[in-house]
């Protein structure tokens, strides 16, 4: 099993979500359960399919 924290991908991912997030809080309170969230979860969606990817065994 890989350790999915040393991939420069996932570091990557990872400042990416967190830009994602500061640029989210500027998006009128009207879009929260919208656009906000969808994109907020997306997000969040990169760096854990690569977690998930390096717990994955090769057979």
């Amino acid at each position: 099993m890989h350790n999915f924290r040393e991939l420069n991908i996932w570091k990557v991912s990872k400042y990416f979500c967190i830009e994602v997030y500061t640029i989210t809080k500027l998006f009128p309170k009207s879009e929260i359960y919208g656009l906000t969230s969808q994109l907020n979860r997306a997000e969040v969606s990169i760096p854990s399919n690569i977690a998930e990817g390096c717990g994955l065994r090769n057979e």
